[in-house]
């Protein structure tokens, strides 16, 4: 028996699938995430579904992959290592004075987010390499010595090392890590020439801060969980997300943490793209909303978007990652009144426990909440009867708020889905809009155990005509993890002339520095024990008028690198530059400045059959029940269907609400939901 497990952890819900490949029969759950230690509910979520499919065991898992937001939340909330930083004598306080930019321009009582590594760990050392990579001043190892013990001292767990032109020398860093070694052994090391090659002092030295910062956590998560896995019987190599949509052995992502700080969304986005394509609608927009925040994400013609870095927090992360937007609203996003009195939802998140009022435990007013009292939600239970629920305590929580609005309960239920919605409008526009596109000419793909039931009015607020809501929405980025590709990204800083629109560049510095790109692919397919068969390479190249601060990145002709792949790479930026600023300088001097080559090894038996998520038996009439429906002018019946027992072909008239184990569907009046050929939920007007 040959079994596949994608593990989802999120805020609230932990979501797990499990593809038989000799049975073709794929299987989807969910299990309330444990934040006191999130791998207590893969273990005890696997386990239970390999019981429920009767599948064998964890001996029977030939492929685990799991996505995780481990170090996500370690540096949001501050919880990481204690890190110490060694820098070139003169930089030690660059962390700190960044770009020299306020948070916000006119915010003159605007704060910057504390530094993670404070001012008495961030030690100097004498050095400097010049531009080109010559020697201006060697290393003093006796100093050096001295200042990596200071650090020992001081009870550090983890080292940072970003020296000036690393990325062009990396010699000197490679020193210190081995006297790193000597003096100081067990100590996390992280150094800036390995974990980003590339030029710009300042995102580079946030970069590896983040990453040691990061790595002690991270890599004893994984190890923990590693060892469980093994004590279950796990004899198959595991694997964890990448920002950048792939996987990676846990071995790797220990190395490199900060390259997961988008480890959960991520392969939701690949998950939906892949889906979509096979159904004829390769340019969508992702709206993945769970129980603490909102992923949004565009893809075109079924690829998505990639981006070189992102500011989290205030704090620069560079590493190859999805372009994905994130906000804080979410099923647990709690509703409060700010100081004029209006009515706020989020970033605050009640989280897997105390959860929505709802819930038991807690008696915060969520946007869960709200949907119980309006009854779009099931007032009964959730996951398919598996969780009871308590709606008065939602009707008490959002009573509260009520009364200080002077407001009825039902409005302000619904005034907390208008707020909530009005949020991940804005977050869709960031993506969308402000960068040239027009949503109206994508179609919404909504996942996430909360992401269809909002998605009907999400989409009509920006005008967006068609929804396609997959078949196991709730755990698509579990399901994402089958479909992906294990991959790793390797970029390297060279400014070089690269020639004008007219001329004929020389192509073999190009080709030098994409043949030592080239040369760490391969040793990472060797590494990863990736058939030869199954590899896979992409170059790109980050190119700038002479004179710009800002690149752009476009794709290079793979092969030899001759004079015409050069040219085409030139052609490709011109059009590129007039797409993002409305013109291009054909004559003007071109310089590439980053190389870059993605590496991947295709996986084998992705999933082909549709998930088997529960529910009531096919041919069982619709039940009803009475939704608050402000279209209609309050409570309205409408009828309930099972998500299970709709064929392909068929089509349900809004109002409606469409259940399954993992999710709910709201289909407005107006509007059609009719099942297409592969299951999904294909939602447009009547």
């Amino acid at each position: 028996m040959a079994l596949r497990i994608g593990v989802d952890t999120g805020g609230t819900f932990t979501d797990i699938c499990l593809y038989d490949t000799e049975r073709n029969e794929l299987r989807v759950f969910k299990v309330s995430s444990t934040p006191d230690d999130p791998g207590r509910a893969i273990i005890d979520g696997v386990s239970e579904l390999l019981r429920i499919a009767d599948a064998g065991g964890f001996a029977d898992i030939s492929y685990f992959a799991h996505g995780t937001t481990v170090g996500t939340n370690a540096l949001l909330t501050e919880t990481g290592a204690r890190t110490g930083l060694l820098t070139t004598r003169g930089f030690r306080d660059l962390l700190e004075l960044a770009r020299g930019r306020r948070p916000r321009l006119y915010d003159l009582q605007a704060d910057k987010p504390a530094p993670l590594v404070p001012r008495d760990l961030r030690l100097e050392v004498t050095e400097r390499v010049r531009h080109d990579g010559t020697v201006r001043t060697p290393l003093d190892e006796d100093e050096v010595r001295a200042q990596i013990r200071r650090l020992r001292d001081e009870g550090v767990e983890a080292v940072a090392v970003c020296l000036l032109y690393s990325y062009v020398l990396p010699d000197h860093e490679r020193h210190l890590a081995r006297w790193i070694e000597e003096e100081f052994p067990g100590a996390y090391v992280s150094l800036s020439s390995e974990v980003l090659p590339e030029f710009r002092e300042y995102e580079r030295l946030s970069t590896v801060v983040a990453n040691a910062y990061l790595g002690p956590k991270v890599s004893g998560y994984l190890a923990r969980l590693r060892e469980r896995l093994g004590e279950k019987g796990l004899a198959a190599r595991p694997y964890v997300t990448q920002s950048n949509g792939g996987v990676v052995s846990f071995a790797e992502a220990e190395k490199y943490p900060v390259r997961m700080v988008l480890s959960g969304p991520s392969t939701g986005v690949v998950g939906a793209a892949r889906l979509a394509s096979a159904a004829g609608h390769p340019d969508i927009i992702t709206f993945d909303m769970g129980g603490t925040s909102t992923d949004v994400s565009l893809v075109q013609r079924g690829a998505p978007r990639t981006s070189s870095g992102l500011d989290l927090d205030g704090r620069a992360i560079r590493t190859a990652m999805l372009d994905i937007h994130t906000v804080g609203a979410g099923g647990g996003s709690v509703a409060r009144l700010d100081s004029g009195g209006l009515l706020k939802v989020g970033p605050r998140s009640a989280g897997a426990f105390p959860g929505p009022a709802c819930y038991g435990h807690g008696d915060l007013p969520t946007v869960t909440d709200a949907n119980v009292v309006l009854q779009v939600l099931n007032p009964e239970y959730f996951l398919g009867g598996r969780m009871k629920i308590d709606p008065e305590a939602s009707r008490r929580a959002v009573g509260t708020l009520a009364a200080e609005l002077g407001m009825s309960i039902e409005d302000t239920a619904q005034g907390i889905i208008r707020v909530v919605t009005a949020n991940m409008a804005r977050a869709i526009r960031v993506i969308s809009v402000q960068r040239g596109h027009d949503p109206r000419d994508y179609v919404m793909v909504p996942f996430g155990g909360a992401g269809p039931l909002h998605a009907s009015r999400l989409a009509a607020e920006l005008g967006m005509t068609t929804i396609l809501v997959p078949e196991s929405p709730g755990a698509l980025s579990a399901l994402g993890l089958l479909l992906t590709d294990v991959r790793s990204d390797f970029s390297r800083t060279a400014v070089m002339p690269l020639g004008t629109g007219g001329a004929d560049p020389s192509a073999g510095d190009v080709a030098a520095v994409f043949a030592e790109l080239d040369a760490q692919a391969e040793r990472w397919f060797e590494a990863s024990d990736i058939e030869e068969r199954a590899r896979g390479t992409r170059r790109q190249l980050d190119l700038r008028y002479a004179g710009q601060n800002h690149e752009l990145t476009v794709a290079f002709p793979g092969g030899p690198v001759t004079a015409e792949s050069v040219a085409a790479a030139l052609d490709d930026f011109a059009a590129a530059h007039e797409r993002a600023y409305g013109y291009a300088n054909p004559g003007n001097p071109v310089q590439a400045v980053t190389f870059r080559v993605q590496a991947w090894g295709e996986i084998d038996a992705r999933p082909s059959s549709s998930p088997v998520i529960g529910g009531r038996p096919e041919g069982e009439q619709p039940r009803s029940r009475e939704v608050y429906l402000p279209e209609l002018g309050g409570f309205h019946e409408c009828l309930v269907y099972d998500r299970a027992a709709l064929a392909p072909g068929t089509a349900v008239e809004g109002p409606a609400i469409i259940e399954q184990m993992d999710t709910t569907t709201l289909v407005l009046p107006g509007s059609t939901a009719r099942v297409d050929a592969h299951r999904n939920l294909v939602i447009g007007a009547s």
